[in-house]
């Protein structure tokens, strides 16, 4: 997030887009975007962003990738767009089918190169409106907002709100049958008035699927403008339910919010909040008959309003004093704690997610034992580090993280005894120490200590605080303090990135450094996410650096470039694109002394 407010930066969009958001905040319309869409900095911005996509490298229906964009020069590319769109006829989509954990499988629609990069113009320029328009509580395909917040706000619920029933309704197929009529209609309430843009959206809604028919309704999953469509879907759903209780206004006065919910609780009213993630929503409420009443509403809603059936059978109202329910991976139930019998939110990992962690490590264990190299070592200590990261927000996770070492560890040690060493890691790299305990005992491969995957220890797992957004100077202000906290989900990332020819030294060395720095840039003290970091060595290997640690520097990649950089007109383009003062210069200069190249002017 932090890379995009900066690449904003540099193409001053931010104002636009805070302007955007603003006047959207405020109940405008908006008649005249096309030309925002298609301005040469939003092209461009577009393109940058859409290049660090872990999808950029899949080719849609014409076979193309992100390959094809670089080869084009900055005016070839806004010209691509804007050529494009005066008549506008989407590509045909790829159609492929993802495996889901149930053994049935999910359609994924995967536009060409072309196609996303229009998609992407369009998202930069819509989400600011929509996100003005947005349900506080809906946290799924949102900036900032994650499935932790949402399991936080329905621990909130039921700790403070003392709410013990809970009404989960599942969407039969929703992405495929989001209805393109009344999506066009609630684009248009929520202020998108652009009847060009709506046209093209239009169009980009009805996109031949390669293999099958034109849609007559659904977003393909795999657009990047169709988890941002799939929210303005169902946002009509969230406020038809806050307007029923959380947002309703009586017509007598009252002092403050204890003496409205005592006057609300005096009426017929039904009494609930709703929480989404996505199509994954929960309506938690005091009492069974006033959850069977939201049950039904739900269901005729969804059914007459917005065109959608739901599934009877995952369907279903839970009484979470006596039972659990599942909700995005976890498990909640209303436990007692305390002498005063005071219920509470107590959570877990979901039997679904325990079969599948369990699968997934036993086929990386499967992998080392047949090839027990350092590759297959920090894939074990990515898929560790990243379901610890995930699931230590749940109360349980220490007890269900045991349990599935306990189902685990005899084939464990029957597959890696005779290829790897067994014991406490005495001489741990520093990013084991920093997150995993040494006296637990674990396996050493390939000079490689594997993380222990029954140490891990529960986070208090906080709710989302509702001024934190890309679009307002003080969201920003928050959103910069609080992404330098995130560098185990980014030290992640860098354990599972492939660098090919590097030594074990080196590859434990940069994620080392990373952690130390707390993910930022050494030159320009910026926070760097994983697909933004190069690591410098200092003193260069041709002139006699290794790969020790305290030669190693973690920096942007485009200062490294510009560390490196020779040419005078690639100078010149990367100090144009990354803005630096002369404070960051002098620190290049140095750096660039190193390398025994000239100082920069």
């Amino acid at each position: 997030m932090q890379t995009r407010l900066r690449y904003a930066d540099y193409y001053n969009l931010t104002s636009t887009f805070d302007g955007l958001y603003q006047r959207s905040k405020i109940g405008e319309n908006f008649t005249r975007l096309y030309d925002l869409i298609i301005s040469r900095e939003n092209i461009l911005l577009a393109y940058r962003n859409i290049k660090r996509n872990s999808g950029a490298k899949t080719s849609g229906t014409d076979g193309k990738t992100i390959s094809y964009l670089e080869n084009l020069k900055d005016e070839q590319i806004v010209g691509l767009v804007r050529d494009k769109l005066i008549s506008y006829k989407p590509d045909k989509v790829r159609r492929k089918m993802i495996p889901k954990s149930n053994e049935e499988f999910r359609p994924l629609g995967i536009p060409t190169i072309t196609d996303r990069l229009i998609q992407q113009c369009f998202k930069q320029i819509l989400e600011p409106i929509t996100e003005a328009r947005f349900y506080n509580h809906s946290y799924g395909f949102r900036p900032m907002r994650s499935t932790h917040h949402a399991l936080a706000r329905v621990q909130y619920l039921i700790n403070k709100g003392k709410l013990h029933y809970v009404v989960d309704i599942d969407i039969k197929g929703f992405f495929d049958n989001i209805n393109h009529t009344r999506l066009m209609k609630q684009l248009w309430n929520i202020g998108i008035r652009d009847r060009k843009v709506l046209a093209i959206i239009g169009k980009r809604l009805k996109a031949e699927i390669q293999g099958e028919d034109t849609p007559v309704k659904g977003t393909p999953q795999g657009g990047i403008l169709s988890p941002l469509l799939s929210n303005v879907a169902l946002n009509d759903l969230d406020h038809w339910v806050a307007k029923q209780w959380e947002k309703f206004e009586p017509d007598f006065n009252y002092h403050n919010i204890s003496n409205r919910n005592a006057a609300l609780k005096k009426t017929n009213l039904k009494e609930g909040y709703i929480v989404r993630y996505a199509d994954d929503f929960k309506i938690l409420c005091r009492d069974y008959q006033t959850a069977v009443k939201w049950f039904h509403a739900v269901r005729l809603y969804l059914k007459d309003r917005l065109k959608l059936e739901i599934s009877e059978r995952k369907s279903k109202i839970t009484n979470l004093r006596k039972r659990k329910t599942d909700f995005l991976g976890f498990t909640i139930k209303a436990e007692k704690k305390g002498k005063n019998g005071r219920r509470v939110a107590q959570t877990g990992i979901s039997e679904k997610k325990k079969k599948q962690i369990k699968h997934q490590a036993k086929t990386i264990i499967k992998a080392i034992q047949k090839d027990p190299k350092t590759q297959n070592a920090l894939k074990w200590n990515g898929f560790a580090l990243g379901v610890h990261n995930y699931f230590r927000k749940a109360t349980l996770v220490n007890l269900d993280f045991n349990r599935i070492h306990y189902d685990i560890s005899r084939t464990m040690y029957n597959r890696l005894r005779h290829k790897a060493y067994y014991g406490k890691p005495i001489t741990a790299t520093y990013i084991f120490r920093k997150f995993y305990r040494s006296n637990y005992k674990t396996f050493k491969v390939a000079k490689t200590w594997l993380y222990p995957l029954t140490d891990v220890q529960t986070r208090n797992n906080l709710c989302f605080k509702q001024d934190i957004t890309p679009y307002t100077s003080q969201g920003r202000r928050e959103i910069y303090k609080r992404l330098s906290k995130n560098v185990a989900r980014e030290i992640n990332k860098l354990i599972n990135s492939h660098i090919p020819d590097r030594s074990i030294e080196y590859l434990d060395n940069r994620i080392s450094r990373y952690s130390m720095k707390i993910g930022k840039c050494e030159i320009t003290g910026i926070f760097l996410p994983a697909e933004d970091i190069h690591c410098h060595h200092y003193r260069p290997r041709h002139l006699g650096g290794g790969d020790e640690f305290d030669n190693l520097r973690i920096i942007h990649k485009d200062i490294h470039r510009l560390i490196h950089a020779k040419n005078k007109q690639t100078i010149d383009n990367l100090r144009t694109s990354i803005q630096i003062d002369g404070k960051v210069i002098t620190k290049i200069n140095q750096y660039r002394k190193m390398c025994n190249l000239e100082n920069l002017q």
